[in-house]
C-alpha cells in the first residue's frame, strides 16, 4: 500500500539490530526480552515456563507465561500454551507478490508493502499467532529480517499457517504487533508441516501463495519459502560500528541515501539477511550507529557475511553501490588495523566484470562479550534487591483532597500508589533476604527546596526502610511533610539506583536490583533519563515504571523499548538491553493482561 503519502522514516529503520543482542561490558548483561525481569517471580510461584523457544526469522522473541490475575499487576504478558522440545529458526522471503497497491500499474513507482503473519493450526482448526515480520516497503520480492519463534516436536504433527498482508505505509512506524490486519490487504496463504520444512534438504521449502481456506480460485499469487535452523546455544555477541567513505553517488540531483544490509551465508550457497542499518540520508561518507549481532545470526566468527551497501528509494528499488565478503573473525581485524575494505561492484553489473570500487567500508568499534539474561544472574546466586521511588510532584493533587491520586482514605481503601507498592512488592519482597529496601520520593518540596531524590523515610542518613510495610509506613508518613512540586524527572532516582547496583557489582556482591518508579506524569528530562537508563543498561538493574491517573504516558512506551529498538544516549551511545518495563496502572486495576 506504499503511495505518495507514505510515511518513509519506517523503511529507513534498522532491522534486526540489537533485537536479541546488545552491546556489552565485562560484567554479566543481558539478551533480555521485556519479560525477563519478571520470569524468574513467576517460577518461583509455580507459574512455568510453557516451552522453550524455537526462534523463527521474523520476530522478537517474547517468553509466553500463564499469569494469576494478581501477577497482571507486574506485566502485559501473552499467554500461550505451547511445550517444546527442540529449538529451531526460520527465515521467510517471497517472490512475485500479487500488487494490490490502488496507485499501481504495469509501470508504477509504488508496489505492496509486505508482511508476514505466522501461525499454528491447532487440533480444534483455530490459528495462534506465532509472530509477525517487519514491512518491507515497496517490494513484490521481500526477503524479512524478523524472526518469529515457535516450538518443534518430533513426536506431533505441527501445521503451520502463513498469511502474507499488504501494510498501508501510513501504519508503518506503528510496532507490527500493533497492526490491525483489518486494515491491511490480504495477498495470500500458504500452509505446510513443520516437519515438511526441518526433513527437507538444506531445511528450505517453497510455498505457493492461494486464497484463505485453502481457495485456489486465483493462481499467481506469488510464492513463499521457508528455511529453517536450529537456534545456536551461545551467549557469545559482538557490537560493530560501521562507516564508509567516497561511496559512488547514485543520484542525479542530491547525494545517495546508503545502507547496509549483511546476510549470512548458509550450507547451500544462498544467503538470509540477518540485519540492516538505518539510512543515512545525503552522504557519501556515511557513519551508522552501532550493530549488535548474536551468533545467533552470524553463527561462528569465520561464517562468511555479505555486506551490500544501496542507496534508499522510497519506491523500494534500492540501487545497489556495492558490496563485498568479510567474516566476523575479518571485521575484527579490519578493526585492530584501522584499515578499509573496498566495494566491489559485481559482474552482472558491470558488463562481465567485478569492478573494485574507490568507496570502502571501515570498522570504527568492535567488542565482543558474554551476554546473560536476568534468570542467568538469578540462577547463578545473585539475589534480588527490592528498590522504589514515588512521585510527588503537584499534578498529582493534594493528599487531603479526595480526587488526589495520593489521597489516604480513611476507610483504609487503597490509593493507586498504595496498590502498585502492594502488588509488586509483595512478589519481591520474598527474594530479598534481609528485606530491607532503599526508598525514595521525588519532585517534592523537602528543607524549603524543590528534591528531584529524598528519602522517603525522611532521614538524612539511611535510604532503607524496613519490608513492603516500612515502604507504605514511609510513604504516608511523607505526604504530611513533603510539599507538592516538580517538575517530573527519573534522572536523579535511576542515577541512584544506578549507583547502588555498581558499587554492590563491584564488591562482588551478586545482587540484582529491581526499581519500582510510580508516577502520574509527563517526563521533563526525557532525554535525561534516556542517558540515565542507557548507562544503567549494563548493570544488574530492572526498571519497572507503573503510572496512575489518566495522563498520557507515550514518553513511558518510549523508555520501554517494546518496538526493539533500544535506547539511544545523546552521546550515541546505544543502551546494552532494555531495562524497562511500563504498565500503565489502569490496566493493572482492569486486570488486563495483554
Amino acid at each position: 500500500m506504499g503511495g505518495c503519502f507514505s510515511d518513509l522514516r519506517g523503511g529507513k529503520q534498522a532491522v534486526g539490530v540489537g533485537l536479541t543482542g546488545t552491546t556489552m561490558s565485562p560484567i554479566p548483561t543481558s539478551t533480555a526480552t521485556v519479560n525477563d525481569a519478571v520470569d524468574h517471580f513467576f517460577r518461583a510461584r509455580g507459574f512455568q515456563q510453557l516451552f522453550t523457544p524455537l526462534e523463527c526469522r521474523n520476530m522478537i522473541p517474547k517468553e509466553r507465561y500463564v499469569l494469576p490475575n494478581l501477577d497482571s499487576a507486574l506485566y502485559k504478558i501473552k499467554v500461550t500454551n505451547v511445550p517444546i522440545s527442540k529449538n529451531g529458526m526460520l527465515s521467510l522471503s517471497a517472490s512475485r507478490l500479487r500488487d494490490r497497491d490502488i496507485l499501481s500499474k504495469p509501470t508504477a513507482i509504488y508496489k505492496s508493502d509486505p508482511m508476514v503473519v505466522v501461525y499454528s493450526k491447532k487440533r480444534d482448526g483455530t490459528l495462534e499467532e506465532l509472530g509477525r515480520t517487519e514491512v518491507i516497503m515497496n517490494s513484490l520480492d521481500p526477503a524479512w529480517i524478523k524472526k518469529i519463534t515457535i516450538g518443534y516436536h518430533f513426536e506431533i504433527v505441527q501445521p503451520l499457517i502463513f498469511h502474507v498482508y499488504d501494510v498501508d505505509t501510513k501504519y508503518y512506524n506503528l510496532p507490527v504487533e500493533m497492526l490491525k490486519l483489518n486494515d491491511a490487504e490480504f495477498l495470500g496463504e500458504g500452509s505446510c508441516v513443520l516437519s515438511e520444512i526441518v526433513t527437507k534438504q538444506g531445511q528450505s521449502l517453497t510455498l505457493d501463495l492461494h486464497n484463505r481456506n485453502g481457495n485456489r480460485g486465483l493462481k499467481n499469487l506469488g510464492k513463499l519459502t521457508v528455511r529453517a535452523e536450529e537456534t545456536v546455544a551461545s551467549r557469545n555477541a559482538i557490537e560493530v560500528k560501521f562507516r564508509c567513505s567516497r561511496l559512488e553517488n547514485k543520484d542525479l540531483f542530491s547525494k545517495s541515501d546508503p545502507f547496509l544490509r549483511i546476510s549470512r551465508i548458509v550450507e547451500n550457497g544462498g544467503s538470509v539477511p540477518i540485519c540492516k542499518t538505518e539510512v543515512v540520508d545525503n552522504n557519501l561518507n556515511p557513519i551508522w550507529r552501532p550493530l549488535c549481532l548474536t551468533m545467533q545470526q552470524f553463527v561462528s566468527k569465520d561464517n562468511p557475511l555479505i555486506i551490500e551497501c544501496f542507496d534508499f528509494n522510497s519506491s523500494g528499488n534500492h540501487v545497489l553501490i556495492g558490496n563485498l565478503q568479510k567474516s566476523v573473525a575479518d571485521l575484527e581485524k579490519l578493526h585492530e588495523q584501522k584499515t578499509g575494505a573496498n566495494f566491489i561492484l559485481p559482474s552482472s553489473a558491470h558488463h562481465g566484470h567485478e569492478k573494485v570500487l574507490k568507496g570502502q567500508l571501515f570498522v570504527d568499534h568492535f567488542s565482543e562479550k558474554q551476554l546473560y539474561s536476568f534468570i542467568n544472574y538469578v540462577s547463578s546466586g545473585f539475589e534480588l534487591n527490592f528498590m522504589v521511588a514515588v512521585d510527588f510532584t503537584a499534578s498529582n493533587g493534594h493528599p487531603r483532597d479526595p480526587d488526589s491520586l495520593h489521597y489516604i482514605d480513611p476507610s483504609g481503601r487503597f490509593n493507586a500508589y498504595q496498590q502498585a507498592i502492594m502488588k509488586v512488592g509483595e512478589v519481591i519482597q520474598f527474594y530479598d533476604s534481609d528485606k530491607h529496601f532503599p526508598a525514595w520520593g521525588f519532585g517534592g518540596v523537602t528543607n524549603g527546596a524543590v528534591s528531584h531524590c529524598f528519602n522517603l523515610n525522611g532521614s538524612a542518613s539511611g535510604v532503607e526502610v524496613e519490608g513492603v510495610q516500612g515502604i507504605m509506613a514511609a510513604y504516608a508518613s511523607a505526604l504530611n511533610h513533603v510539599g507538592l512540586a516538580g517538575p517530573t524527572l527519573f534522572g536523579p532516582v535511576i542515577n541512584n539506583a544506578a549507583e547502588i547496583a555498581g558499587q554492590s557489582l563491584s564488591c562482588n556482591s551478586r545482587k540484582y536490583f529491581v526499581l519500582l518508579i510510580i508516577t502520574d506524569g509527563v517526563l521533563t528530562d526525557l532525554q535525561e533519563t534516556k542517558d540515565a537508563l542507557v548507562r544503567a543498561s549494563d548493570l544488574p538493574l530492572s526498571i519497572l515504571i507503573v503510572g496512575v491517573g489518566g495522563a498520557d504516558f507515550k514518553q513511558m512506551e518510549i523508555l520501554d523499548a517494546d518496538n526493539g529498538c533500544r535506547l539511544e544516549s545523546s552521546t550515541g551511545r546505544v543502551a546494552t538491553r532494555d531495562i524497562v518495563q511500563f504498565v500503565p496502572m489502569r490496566e493493572v486495576l482492569a486486570e488486563i493482561v495483554s
